[in-house]
Formats: C-alpha cells, structure tokens, sequence
C-alpha cells in the first residue's frame, strides 16, 4: 500500500474512532474475525477475543451512556483524554513495519501520520461533544438518541471504508473535518455553557 493509501486508512479510522473508538475497534475486529475485510497484520490483534470482549463491552456501556442527556457530556469530556491518542496508537500500529507502512518511508513519516491522525480524532470528538451540547439544551430525548445512532452509523461506516476504499475515505474525511470545525465555531459557547451546568449548580432565581 502507497502513503497516500495508508494515510487514507489513518485518517478514515482516526475520524471514526473520534466518534465512538469502541464502536470502531470492535468493527475492525469483527470484520477482521469473520474475513469481511483484511486488516493490516499489524491491526489483526483488534479480532483477538480479549480485545474485542473489552470493545464490545466498552460500546454497550457507551450506547447506554450516549443516550442519556449531560451524561453523555461527562463521558465525552472524559474521552477528550481517551479517543485522539488511541486513534493515534491504531495509526502508530497500522504503519508499522509488516503494516501499512509504504515502503522507503521512515519514523518520522510514521510519527506524522500518527500526530495527524490523533489530531482528526480530537477533531471529530470535539464537534461531537460540542453539538450534543447543544442538542441537550432542548427538553425532548429524540434528537439525543437519533444523533448517537448517526454518528455510530458513520464511526462504523468509515472504519469499513477505510480499508476498503482509502482514497475516497480521503475526500470524506475532509468533507466532515471541514463540517466538523465549524461545528465547533459555532456550537463552543453551548458547550461551555453546559459543563457549567454539570459542574457547578446554577443559581436559582426566585420562584424557580
């Protein structure tokens, strides 16, 4: 596989793992494990069955958590320190020797793709956190849970197509990195506004 290629793959399941890293991890795996696709031999320990009982385990805690409103917050700023260095290990991983890596490319190109990768994922992680942010402010739960399945769909959805289609995940991902920063613009107020209200008790104003 070329560099262009192997970047296509970093930054498909760097974006994916932004959205929901478990939700990737365990696809990876399980396509892996019942030959859907090949995984570098480098990535093939995501279909080993510790790490995939880990992931799925991880997913259904976070289906769960996803759901419910200002919880979902606390687990996404929890996440802000799990979701880009993760991405950046599968990318580190993935570009190793006997990997993706294309040949004649050293270290540092592995590096960069790796620092690259971390920094599309706390890209797609942030425009998640910022938009449930703003999605939470509304009283009624449907939204909340259409947006969580949304962005499973993609998370997954980009994982497969990383693989199998890196250039056109390429453009994709440039596409929903674009949408994804001004999301951020525009939403950061809201979501400064409900960590707040999730760390500290708001006022109450009489005959509230």
């Amino acid at each position: 596989m070329g560099p262009i290629e192997s970047l296509g793959f970093a930054l498909g399941a760097a974006f994916a793992s932004g959205l929901n890293l478990y939700a990737t991890v365990a696809a990876l795996g399980l396509m892996q494990r019942f030959q859907i696709l090949q995984l570098p031999a480098s990535l093939e320990v995501l279909s080993h069955p510790l790490v995939l009982g880990v992931a799925i385990t991880l997913y259904a805690v976070e289906f769960l958590a996803d759901k419910i409103p200002y919880v979902d917050n606390v687990w996404d700023l929890i996440h802000t320190f799990i979701r880009p260095p993760a991405a950046a290990l599968i990318t580190w991983t993935a570009l190793s020797p006997g990997g993706l890596a294309p040949a004649g490319e050293g270290e540092a190109w592995r590096l960069a793709a790796a620092l690259l990768a971390g920094g599309v994922a706390l890209t797609s992680h942030g425009a998640k956190a910022t938009t449930r942010a703003g999605v939470n402010t509304s009283p009624e739960p449907v939204s909340n849970w259409l947006l969580s399945l949304i962005e499973d769909g993609i998370a997954i959805g980009l994982a497969w197509l990383a693989v199998t289609h890196p250039l056109l995940t390429i453009a994709i991902v440039i596409v929903l990195a674009v949408l994804s920063i001004w999301l951020v613009v525009k939403l950061f107020g809201l979501l400064r506004r409900v960590l707040r209200r999730i760390f500290r008790r708001e006022p109450q104003t009489a005959g509230g």
